[in-house]
């Protein structure tokens, strides 16, 4: 690393375009321009002047601005395309379905392709996460490159300058003064500025005065806040942070509860309640004969236990009871961090069916057989010599292939049976296939058969167990953020330099780093009041000196 020598005496560190402690230009570009580049003070900026180690590459690559707009534009397309269908998480399937057959179902082709591809959890996904984490990366290391020299500039800064730095602001004035009106001018600039609740130091016949040098973090705040919230994002893959899982639980049963280790849920009873015909309501303007299609309330009577200290994970019977609760729309049952939401329903899903074993001839019965759908036992004995067998049970039959029955789902949604029925006159058994409207026997015609009796039915509730530790750390990053925003939006980092010189001149320069109207409203109320110099903006000048180039081309080219 080389060291850059000012004429001043002063060491500046390589890739510095201004001396630290006077201000003059070092490099032949910045003594080539009019206006000095005051972005960064002048000082040196790691990502623009070392590229020779692969530290340094990787650094530069993550500094450069627009590879950091490339990651935000790849993660915005990223996140837009997780929009076209439902997540997984959004899905509603009951316990048991299959996720992709869903997609399928409700989506067609495009929704096989869209779960094939992995965009059905895009947000939870590894590369996804990975351009999240490119993304901090990328604000983490501009902030520093940018953020630390930017700092230790302003905090340095000195009071006197060279005259060339004076020249070189936007804002730039001279006048010929004596040495006596040159401190009278200084000492009545000191008070308006002051007055103006600017920070004014003095030295020698120089005076500085600064305003809101706070407001130069503004966008750096941005970047904390942006981290911290980026940070919260990513902490929801850690296990214990973030929940976000489905239950679906049937009238009477009992459920380990996902997501909550050790908690179970009873369900007592679902209550689905719709709006009566004649029933006026203020929530919804419809006829009286609409009302009905409305549901009015749906909700979960259900009971929390928690497993004992020392229990056999999975054992519903060694638990305590921890309370009871009725869980209805947006009054989810909450506890220990968890909330446990109702958000869908099953009406009337199929408990168990009840078959009479009977004779074809006579019609006598030998008995009637109760099938429990969530649980059918091998065999059915109705005495000594009559009994029932399951063979074979199709909770979804959805048809044949090759002659085999299939079943689309383990949830009984039209339950098939191969019953194999042993009697006094069928001691060896006779086989028989019987679905919802459909008998078939396979091995010939039967001499009993199973009909079909009456059916149980029972309500299946669906609920969101969610847990969600990150909510704190998102909002602090999104206060963090909005503190930077305003920060940099409504005030403006502003700075008046005054020098007198040994030759009877009074210099004056001004810099902003935005919102020159306000700056410039500041120095005609300070000049007239202490008779300061008559200053310009350089930078309207060069561009009126442009615009009459431009203007004196166009009229040659005609």
């Amino acid at each position: 690393m080389k060291n850059i020598t000012c004429e001043c005496g002063h060491v500046n560190p390589e890739g510095t375009h201004l001396c630290e402690k006077c201000g003059r230009p070092l490099t032949e570009e910045e003594k080539n321009q009019k206006i000095v580049d005051m972005r960064y003070e002048g000082r040196a900026i790691r990502s623009k002047t070392y590229n020779k180690t692969i530290i340094d590459k990787v650094w530069n690559f993550f500094s450069s601005v627009k590879v950091g707009v490339s990651i935000i534009v790849i993660t915005l397309i990223a996140a837009a395309i997780g929009t076209f269908l439902p997540q997984v998480v959004y899905v509603n399937v009951t316990q048991g379905e299959d996720i992709k057959q869903a997609y399928i179902d409700n989506y067609g082709t495009f929704g096989k392709i869209y779960y094939n591809l992995g965009l059905t959890d895009i947000y939870s996904s590894w590369w996804f996460q990975t351009l999240i984490g490119m993304l901090a990366i990328s604000i983490i290391v501009a902030s520093l490159d940018r953020g630390i020299p930017l700092y230790k500039s302003l905090k340095n800064q000195r009071v006197k300058r060279h005259e060339s730095f004076m020249k070189r602001q936007r804002i730039f004035g001279q006048q010929d003064m004596t040495s006596a009106e040159a401190d009278e001018s200084l000492d009545l600039a000191e008070k308006k500025m002051k007055e103006l609740k600017y920070k004014v130091r003095r030295e020698d016949g120089v005076l500085l005065a600064e305003k809101n040098r706070f407001a130069r973090s503004g966008p750096y705040i941005n970047h904390i806040g942006l981290i911290i919230f980026l940070f919260g994002v990513m902490l929801r893959l850690m296990p214990g942070f973030y929940i976000d899982e489905s239950l679906w639980i049937r009238e009477g049963e009992t459920a380990s509860i996902p997501g909550m280790e050790g908690y179970y849920l009873h369900s007592n009873k679902f209550t689905f309640e719709t709006y009566k015909k004649d029933e006026q309501t203020k929530e919804f303007n419809q006829s009286k004969a609409a009302v009905n299609s409305v549901a009015k309330n749906y909700q979960t009577d259900v009971v929390l236990y928690k497993a004992k200290e020392g229990a056999v994970a999975g054992d519903t019977k060694d638990v305590e009871k921890i309370k009871n609760y009725s869980i209805k729309v947006n009054e989810p049952l909450k506890y220990d961090g968890y909330a446990l939401y109702q958000m869908d329903f099953r009406l009337n899903e199929l408990k168990a069916m009840n078959f009479n074993l009977v004779n074809k001839k006579t019609g006598e019965s030998l008995g009637e057989v109760n099938i429990d759908l969530a649980d059918p036992k091998k065999e059915y004995k109705l005495n000594d010599k009559t009994k029932v067998e399951i063979k074979g049970y199709y909770p979804t039959f959805s048809g044949f292939d090759n002659g085999e029955p299939q079943s689309d789902s383990p949830i009984p949604n039209n339950p098939a049976f191969i019953f194999k029925m042993y009697t006094p006159e069928t001691p060896k058994g006779e086989t028989s296939f019987v679905a919802i409207r459909q008998t078939l026997e396979p091995l010939g015609t039967t001499k009993y058969k199973m009909k079909f009796s009456n059916v149980e039915t029972r309500n299946v509730s669906g609920l969101t167990i969610r847990k969600d530790k990150t909510l704190p750390i998102l909002a602090l990053g999104g206060i963090i953020f909005m503190i930077g925003v305003v920060m940099g939006s409504y005030w403006s980092h502003r700075r008046l330099w005054l020098q007198k010189t040994k030759d009877g001149r009074l210099l004056l320069a001004a810099h902003t780093n935005k919102n020159w109207f306000s700056m410039k409203k500041d120095l005609a109320t300070v000049t007239e009041f202490a008779h300061l110099p008559v200053w310009v903006d350089q930078q309207d000048e060069e561009n009126q000196n442009k615009d009459q180039e431009n203007k004196k081309e166009g009229d040659n080219t005609l």
